[in-house]
C-alpha cells in the first residue's frame, strides 16, 4: 500500500486529484480533479472517442442523467439493484458482506493459507442469498477489530433517489443514474432511424453515474459519483459470440496501445453471470492493493431491448430491408469508468529511477504517461532570467500553447525544473541559452531517455506535432 500513499500524495501535490469538500473534511467516496487531473481524464476520453466513435457503424450519444422511474422498473434496477450489507454491533461500522469474505480471503493468502482461502472463495462464489453470505462471515469467523458481534445481512439499493418540482411524495420520484447504458437502450430506435444505421453497430457515450456504496475504498476504484465510457454494440442473435470475442481484442488493444504494460493486464472470466448475459469478461490491472475491473465486455442478449419494449409498450425490433426478418437484436457492451482508467493509467505510469552520477545517488519520480496521455505536453524554460533568454523562451511557449498545453517555468536551477516536469509525465522540456541567444538554437530534452539536443525555435512545434 505504500505505492498507493505515494501515488495519492504526489496526485495532490501536483494537482490530479483532490478530496472533495476537503476544507469542511471531505465527503466519503467523491473526489475532485484538480488543472492537471482534468487534463488527463480529458485525454482519456477524447482518445477512447476517437478509437469508439471515428468509424461509419458507431454512433454517439449524451443522454440525461435524470430518466423516467419507469427506466429503472424495466431494468430491474429498482428491485434488484443492491449490495449484501452487514453491520457490526459493537465498532458500528457498515461492509459490504461479500466484500468483507473476500478481504478475509486476500488476508488467508497473505499469510500462506491458500487451502483455505480456496475454500473460502468456493463458498462465497455459491452464495446467493443474504443468509448464505451472513453464514459463511460466521462460520470463517470473521471479525472487525476483534468484535464477532455481526447484525444479519441486508440488501440495501444503491440508486440515489430525488424528487422532480417542488412536492417530494411518491408520484414525482425519481433516480441519478446508477449506469449509462440504459440511456443508450431507450434511445435505440432513436439513433438507428436518425443515423441511418443498420444491424450490426453501435451507440457510445461517455457520462456520469452515482452509486450510493456501502464502502468506498482504494482511492479512485470505487466512488460514488464516476463518470463511465460504453458502447452497446446491436447484433443479429446468433452473432453474439463472434462479436463478442471481436470486442474482447479491440478494447484490450486500446490500453496497450496508450502504454498499458501488458503484465500490468489480464482477463478474469465470470463463472456466474448477470441475469442478463450469456456471455462476460472483465479487463483486470493490476493495482497497487492487487488486480481489480478497469471494463467489463459483456454479451447482455436481448435483455434490456425486450424489457423496454414490454414497459412502454413500444416496438423495439431492427427490420431487415433485405429479407424482412424482423427481431429484437443481442447487444455486445464495452464499459469502461473513466477514474478507474485514470487510476490505472496513473499507476502505469509511475517510476521511481535511481540515477547514480559518480558515488551519488538520487531517485528521479517519473510519469511515463503516452504523449497523447501525458496532461502537459511541453515545458519551456529559460536558463537564467536575463540576457533575452526569457523573451525568447516566450516566443516559444506562446507559440506551442495554441496547439499544446504547455507550461512555463523560470525558477530554480534547470535540473530542478526537469525534474518537476518528470513528476507530473511532461514528455519533451525546451531550454533556451546562451547559444539560442547568438543562433537561435534551443535544447530540446526527452522525458523517458533524458537526451537532449538542439534544434531551431522556429521548427520546435513541428517536432512536438510530428511526435505527439
Amino acid at each position: 500500500m505504500e505505492l498507493l500513499e505515494k501515488i495519492i500524495s504526489l496526485s495532490k501535490r501536483k494537482g490530479f486529484v483532490f478530496q472533495s469538500s476537503e476544507i469542511y473534511g471531505g465527503l466519503n467516496g467523491c473526489w475532485d480533479f484538480g488543472p492537471l487531473g482534468v487534463e488527463l481524464l480529458k485525454n482519456i476520453k477524447d482518445e477512447w472517442w476517437k478509437a469508439m466513435t471515428y468509424r461509419d457503424n458507431i454512433e454517439g450519444l449524451d443522454a440525461s442523467i435524470l430518466m423516467h422511474p419507469r427506466t429503472w422498473d424495466a431494468s430491474g434496477h429498482t428491485v434488484q439493484f443492491s449490495d449484501p450489507m452487514i453491520d457490526n454491533k459493537t465498532t458500528k461500522k457498515r461492509f459490504r458482506a461479500d466484500n468483507l469474505i473476500e478481504e478475509e480471503i486476500q488476508k488467508l493468502l497473505k499469510k500462506g493459507k491458500t487451502e483455505k482461502a480456496a475454500e473460502l472463495e468456493k463458498k462465497l462464489e455459491s452464495a446467493k442469498e443474504n443468509e448464505d453470505y451472513y453464514n459463511i462471515i460466521i462460520e470463517a469467523d470473521i471479525h472487525d477489530s476483534g468484535s464477532r458481534e455481526w447484525t444479519e445481512v441486508k440488501n440495501f439499493n444503491l440508486m440515489f433517489k430525488t424528487f422532480v418540482g417542488p412536492v417530494e411524495d411518491s408520484s414525482n420520484t425519481v433516480y441519478l443514474r446508477p449506469e449509462t447504458a440504459q440511456g443508450i437502450f431507450v434511445n435505440f430506435k432513436n439513433v438507428m432511424e436518425s443515423g441511418r444505421q443498420k444491424i450490426p453497430f453501435g451507440i457510445a457515450q461517455i457520462g456520469k453515474a452515482f452509486r450510493n456504496e456501502i464502502n468506498t475504498k482504494n482511492f479512485l476504484f470505487r466512488t460514488r459519483e464516476f463518470e463511465q465510457m460504453e458502447m452497446q454494440y446491436f447484433v443479429k442473435p446468433g452473432t453474439e459470440k463472434e462479436s463478442f470475442e471481436h470486442w474482447q481484442k479491440e478494447r484490450w488493444n486500446w490500453y496497450v496501445s496508450l502504454g498499458m504494460k501488458e503484465e500490468n493486464l489480464r482477463w478474469h472470466d465470470h463463472e456466474k453471470l448477470a441475469h442478463y448475459a450469456n456471455f462476460a469478461s472483465d479487463i483486470e490491472f493490476k493495482f497497487p492493493f492487487g488486480f481489480g475491473e478497469m471494463e467489463g465486455i459483456h454479451s447482455r442478449t436481448d435483455f434490456d431491448l425486450l424489457k423496454h419494449q414490454e414497459y412502454s409498450g413500444k416496438k423495439l425490433e431492427y427490420v431487415d430491408t433485405v429479407n424482412g426478418d424482423r427481431f429484437v437484436p443481442y447487444v455486445i457492451e464495452t464499459s469502461g469508468g473513466v477514474s478507474r482508467s485514470f487510476m490505472a493509467f496513473l499507476c502505469n505510469a509511475y517510476e521511481e529511477e535511481v540515477i547514480r552520477d559518480g558515488e551519488k545517488e538520487d531517485v528521479r519520480t517519473v510519469l511515463r504517461f503516452h504523449k497523447k496521455l501525458a496532461p502537459i505536453k511541453a515545458a519551456v524554460f529559460p536558463l537564467v532570467k536575463k540576457d533575452g533568454m526569457p523573451e525568447i523562451a516566450k516566443e516559444i511557449f506562446n507559440d506551442i500553447q495554441t496547439t499544446f498545453k504547455a507550461q512555463y517555468d523560470e525558477s530554480g536551477a534547470v535540473g530542478r525544473r526537469y525534474r518537476r516536469q518528470d513528476e507530473i509525465g511532461t514528455p519533451y522540456c525546451i531550454t533556451v541559452d546562451g547559444q539560442s541567444v547568438e543562433d537561435g538554437t534551443v535544447t530540446i530534452r526527452d522525458r523517458d531517455t533524458m537526451d537532449q539536443f538542439r534544434i531551431h525555435k522556429d521548427e520546435v512545434l513541428a517536432y512536438l506535432k510530428s511526435n505527439i
